[in-house]
């Protein structure tokens, strides 16, 4: 790696610090005067953005892309106007800087407050998703952080447009310019150096497949908020309304295969696997889903001449991000569970049944960022939790799980107010 590579990755973190701390004390209404400027121009600019778009999609890395790879990086005029809904949609939202989490005094008259924080600079990482340049960028300024933006080199010249419409809303409101900043290079070295910023960048989201989330947890010396896999299912219990369940099976897989809040594995109880797997399955077909299935679940569908494929072991934890399922029929609520538990991946996971009972069990028992009685999977989604878009899907433990908004790009200090208190 060159000397002036690793220098221009460092001057970005210093400037990105530098802003950030201007952004934490500057008022909700200056951020969200450059969030509405933000979303004008995107309106505004549908001809450059779309160009720019184009000149991604027709160079030779995007001819290797898969169809879901693809379909993440393709704008259009609709997808455009979900963007600039998604940047107003943030900016009416509560500023949570400064929210007060706990206010206390103790016996020796010290009064003691936690208070909402911007957590500093964050970097994101990502592939083909120019929504994420957008939904990142704005999540960031809105909760008071500075952010280094590095996207995929298939969506780089979409990434430039983006990033230069918000530099232009930044500095019609008066905010630093450098508050989100894009890493002007797709040299994988340079994400090295990002990686290795710990005194200047304070977290690191990667948005993408799971080679890529691993290369930034195993080479980052900066705490990494992450999920490997969207391994999601749909157990459809002996209790279930199937024509419900029909309904949501369709929807988690075949709505929008690509994502990875998208059913990828489908549990039928026994007890109604006869009367559901045909009908759910011609659904699916209908709907140009391949199904991959256990021998129980093979058997049924041959009887009805619904074609299918034996599943290998393999496809029962795969996240396929495409027009396929693994199919499996279960015993019991208890083995569903510990199918999910065990195959899954901490993701997304959803049980239909009319047993409330059932359902308590469930989502108690599954050991997962979200989990959901009688509906869709595809929910996992900051914007449709209200939070206006999200910055990601986290299945860690610490600090944020599941999708993430603007409080959980925050952290907390405490302000301690005292009238001369020494300690004995």
């Amino acid at each position: 790696m060159s000397a002036d590579l690793a220098q221009l990755v460092t001057s970005l973190a210093q400037r990105a610090r530098a802003a950030s701390l201007v952004l934490a004390t500057v008022p909700t209404a200056a951020k969200n005067a450059a969030l509405v400027q933000l979303a004008g121009l995107i309106d505004a600019s549908h001809p450059v953005l779309l160009a720019a778009n184009q000149r991604d999609l027709a160079a030779p890395e995007a001819a290797v892309l898969t169809a879901a790879a693809r379909d993440r990086l393709t704008l259009d005029a609709a997808r455009l106007q979900q963007l600039a809904a998604s940047v107003r949609a943030v900016a009416a939202l509560p500023d949570p800087v400064g929210d007060v989490l706990e206010d206390f005094t103790r016996p020796n008259g010290l009064r003691i407050r936690k208070l909402r924080v911007p957590i500093g600079v964050i970097g994101i990482v990502y592939e083909a998703r120019p929504n994420v340049t957008i939904d990142c960028a704005v999540l960031c300024l809105k909760s008071g952080n500075a952010c280094i933006l590095r996207g995929g080199k298939e969506c780089f010249h979409t990434n430039t447009a983006l990033v230069e419409l918000i530099t232009r809303a930044l500095a019609a409101a008066g905010l630093p310019v450098d508050a989100v900043q894009l890493i002007p290079t797709t040299d994988r070295a340079a994400l090295t150096t990002l990686l290795r910023l710990d005194t200047l960048v304070h977290c690191i989201i990667p948005r993408g497949g799971e080679s890529l989330i691993r290369f930034v947890a195993e080479n980052s010396t900066i705490p990494v908020i992450k999920h490997y896999r969207g391994v999601c299912f749909v157990y459809v219990d002996a209790a279930a309304d199937l024509a419900m369940a029909e309904a949501i099976t369709v929807n988690a897989k075949a709505s929008r295969p690509s994502a990875c809040n998208a059913a990828e594995q489908l549990l039928v109880h026994r007890g109604v696997a006869d009367q559901f797997l045909p009908r759910v399955a011609a659904a699916l077909v209908a709907r140009k889903v391949a199904l991959r299935c256990d021998a129980a679940s093979a058997a049924i569908l041959a009887r009805e001449n619904i074609p299918h494929t034996a599943a290998t072991a393999a496809d029962f934890s795969t996240e396929f991000l495409d027009y396929v399922i693994a199919l499996r029929v279960v015993d019991s609520l208890d083995a569903a569970i510990a199918t999910i538990n065990r195959d899954g991946s901490n993701h997304s996971d959803a049980i239909v049944t009319a047993e409330a009972a059932a359902a308590r069990r469930f989502l108690a028992e599954v050991d997962s960022a979200t989990v959901y009685w009688n509906a869709s999977t595809r929910f996992t989604d900051g914007f449709e939790f209200g939070y206006g878009a999200e910055i990601g899907i986290s299945t860690d433990r610490l600090h944020a799980r599941g999708p993430m908004g603007l409080r959980e790009l925050c952290t907390h200090k405490f302000v301690i107010a005292g009238t001369g208190q020494v300690r004995g």
